[in-house]
């Protein structure tokens, strides 16, 4: 659960549904996905989970930067400011927040320490139920 900013922090961030997540859960092959819906944060989240499975380290940055970006894009579009909470239980946000792990732990693994830390901080800052579930892998 996410907790309240009593000081008038900016309020969460809340992402329009991704019609193309009912695709990858089906079964679908992300690539499929994202080819045909390529503002899917989820697809590309999905994506860089897979290079990084079959230790494509360069791909999985990739992937994860372009669905970083794009979720940049679209919490932009969605009122978001830079900062604030983008909570991990609204399923929409997952994409971005996957994104954002998988990025960092990419980083991580090219040597990219600091972009790594930053990406480890984002997540932390955005969302302390996605930090929690990347710690435990459940991402």
């Amino acid at each position: 659960m996410e907790h309240q900013n009593l000081l008038g922090g900016p309020p969460p961030v809340y992402l329009p549904e991704d019609p193309a997540t009912a695709e990858l859960t089906a079964g679908t092959d992300p690539a499929q996905v994202a080819a045909a819906h390529p503002a899917s944060l989820a697809a590309w989240a999905a994506l860089a989970q897979q290079a990084r499975e079959r230790g494509d380290l360069v791909a999985s940055y990739a992937y994860a930067r372009t669905g970083y970006h794009r979720g940049l894009d679209q919490l932009r579009r969605a009122g978001w400011r830079g900062h604030g909470p983008i909570p991990w239980e609204h399923e929409p946000n997952r994409g971005f927040l996957r994104s954002l792990h998988a990025l960092g732990a990419a980083a991580a693994a090219i040597g990219e320490d600091d972009e790594a830390q930053r990406c480890r901080e984002f997540l932390r800052d955005s969302s302390a139920a996605a930090a929690a579930a990347a710690e435990l892998g459940e991402f």
